[in-house]
């Protein structure tokens, strides 16, 4: 038995085209939802990511802003920009690349994101909501990974979905988005013992840690659904998971693959993100 391996540009392609006939809606009442990306210093993979999401952007009708800003720009900067940029009414939705430069304040400079501006579910006041069940922004990863999820037709209510990994931008908002789905959740990460046992028992596994390959076959339970998080950089210079899909696709029930479904999928959601920011600016206008 081979795994149902995930397409993930049919499911990104079909969600992107509804995105953009909503762009068309709001911009015959004229607004144009609006993204600007910072980002400092010049990390290859953070170019790459930038650029991929000014193109998906474009496509879908928004208007794309790119700030680049050197590596020795000072912190006080950084907040300045994201001050104007608060300001600005052209620009509904407002995210600064990871990582940044040691001497900035990674916290600092989400927290002078203003919430209904924080596209990416990191500001302390959405990540609040997002935990009580409160409306506000999805974090883009683990709400794309459901979407995904949806898509291809998985009952998540009832079923024990297994994260590894207890970062802030996957880990945690993954478990939290599974509790949402109504699944029972087992989160694991580098202080869990005998992991290998925990994570057969998943029906959905999660895997967001970057290490290259950790999850092999002796891992998942025969048919499970297997969502790889992961992108890392081989020395041959190949983009590898953190599933050794090779090793594990003749077991998983679904799997994805990367690259190719999760990173387009955690795009989608920031353009749906954006796009439910400038809604929302909509309504109020119309409100008023």
């Amino acid at each position: 038995m081979s795994a149902n391996v995930i397409n993930g540009k049919e499911i990104v392609s079909a969600y992107r085209a509804d995105i953009k006939q909503h762009v068309e809606k709001l911009k015959e009442q004229g607004i144009t939802p609006g993204l600007a990306v910072v980002i400092v210093g010049d990390d290859p993979a953070s170019h790459v990511y930038v650029r991929n999401k000014a193109k998906a952007c474009e496509e879908a009708g928004m208007l794309s802003e790119v700030h680049k800003l050197p590596e020795s720009t000072p912190e006080s900067e950084v907040l300045a920009l994201i001050g104007k940029l608060n300001a600005d009414s052209r620009i509904h939705g407002i995210l600064v690349q990871s990582p940044l430069p040691k001497h900035i304040s990674e916290e600092r400079v989400v927290e002078a994101i203003a919430v209904d501006k924080d596209v990416d579910c990191f500001h302390p006041v959405n990540v609040g909501n997002l935990m009580i069940g409160k409306e506000g922004p999805s974090p883009c990863t683990p709400a794309g990974v459901i979407e995904v999820l949806k898509k291809i037709g998985v009952e998540i209510a009832g079923k024990h979905a297994v994260v590894v990994g207890r970062s802030n931008i996957v880990g945690k908002p993954m478990a939290i988005l599974f509790l949402r789905e109504h699944a029972t959740v087992t989160v694991c990460h580098s202080r869990t013992p005998n992991m290998e046992e925990i994570t057969r028992q998943a029906d959905i596994l999660v895997v967001a840690v970057g290490k290259a390959k950790l999850i092999r076959r002796q891992h998942v339970k025969p048919g499970a659904v297997v969502i790889d998080v992961g992108m890392n950089r081989l020395e041959t210079g190949k983009l590898a998971g953190d599933v050794d899909f090779d090793d594990v696709v003749d077991v998983a029930g679904h799997i994805t693959p990367v690259p190719g479904t999760v990173g387009p999928m955690t795009i989608t959601i920031l353009l749906r993100n954006t796009l439910e920011a400038a809604q929302k600016t909509a309504s109020s206008q119309v409100r008023a």
